[in-house]
């Protein structure tokens, strides 16, 4: 499972603008799919997946 995590992390540090990207569309989705309701705990969700992903933030 290491060596998995490692490959994702790798992925994840090369390719952060379209990882950020993905990240965004599935909150955009899930702002849909719940009408918005929970717009604020989706965004801040958001955000923190953005962070945590390669060398920066690079979504909104």
């Amino acid at each position: 499972m290491g060596d998995f995590m490692d490959k994702a992390k790798d992925f994840a540090d090369k390719h952060d603008k379209q990882v950020d990207q993905g990240i965004e569309k599935a909150g955009d989705a899930a702002d849909k799919r719940t009408g918005g309701k929970y717009d604020n705990q989706i965004d801040k969700g958001v955000d923190t997946a953005q962070q945590r992903t390669g060398e920066g933030d690079t979504g909104r």
